[in-house]
């Protein structure tokens, strides 16, 4: 059993993007800039922007956060977009979510210009991945890809299963390993028989906020196990989807949570944002 460390590929290739940035700026006499748009007090939000912040000054990026008030309107949000969207100083967009009920979140995601869509989550960046051409990737899969990549985990012809269909981890995740050329398989809540699925995969992604949702007998002998869940257990520590104690002994490689996939979701954040700085300046 191989565990797969995102923290030490994160900090690899957030150095390189810090090195990349100093080669732009020199070039350019810009740096790349990232604004976060964020609606209200939820404290894990807040936690999620400060460390996207420090990523970006330890990057040598730009970020500012726009913060706004639980109670404020759907057009003064929109209207902050606009003002981003026309901002050549700004290169990546991030609205941090859960937005408040009162907020449409789709009509907020679509307001971002998909050119500054470093997230991913725009139907035209959305539409691009299903077909399998360039774009932006939403960053938690794109970071599970790297982490394949990194060592050397090839999807071509695998049996992948990815338990969990949300719009910002299961289908995304489900399109790259279609598109990788893996067989695969999107289950979910209304899914019948999760274990016989699972017991044909090659490959697990798991992401649903359900702890131990994975368990020792639903997995092959020699199965990769990607767990991109993050929960907090009874105890207050950090836990993912999978029973990793009994799990990990069956497993060819499997992630650690914390220290696995999470990680790679803010280098991918800062990749994207590059990218589109570089595209901007190739324009």
């Amino acid at each position: 059993m191989t565990l797969l460390d995102g923290k030490s590929l994160s900090k690899k290739i957030r150095e390189t993007i810090a090195s990349d940035v100093v080669t732009l700026k020199s070039e350019t006499g810009r740096v790349p800039g990232l604004a976060v748009l964020l609606v209200g007090n939820d404290p894990a939000s807040h936690v999620y922007v400060n460390m996207k912040k420090k990523a970006c000054e330890d990057a040598k990026i730009y970020s500012i956060v726009h913060e706004m008030p639980d109670d404020i309107s759907q057009e003064a949000i929109i209207d902050t977009i606009t003002m981003m969207n026309n901002n050549p100083n700004i290169d990546g967009i991030l609205i941090q979510l859960p937005l408040p009920d009162h907020i449409d979140e789709t009509l907020i995601l679509e307001a971002v210009a998909p050119a500054k869509d470093v997230d991913g989550f725009h139907p035209f960046n959305v539409g691009r991945l299903t077909a399998g051409l360039d774009g932006y990737i939403p960053c938690t899969p794109l970071g599970v890809m790297e982490m394949l990549k990194e060592y050397e985990i090839d999807p071509v012809g695998m049996n992948a299963v990815v338990i969990g269909a949300s719009n910002i981890v299961g289908k995304p995740m489900a399109s790259l390993l279609l598109n990788a050329h893996a067989t695969t398989t999107v289950c979910h809540i209304h899914t019948k028989d999760l274990k016989a699925y699972t017991l044909e995969a090659d490959i697990i992604c798991i992401g649903t906020g359900v702890i131990n949702l994975l368990k020792e007998d639903m997995v092959k002998p020699g199965a990769i196990v990607i767990d991109i869940g993050i929960n907090k257990n009874s105890e207050g520590k950090i836990v993912g989807d999978v029973d990793f104690k009994n799990v990990s002994p069956k497993t060819s490689f499997i992630t650690p949570v914390p220290g696995g996939v999470g990680p790679m979701t803010i280098a991918m954040l800062l990749q994207n944002t590059l990218k589109s700085a570089q595209m901007r300046k190739d324009t």
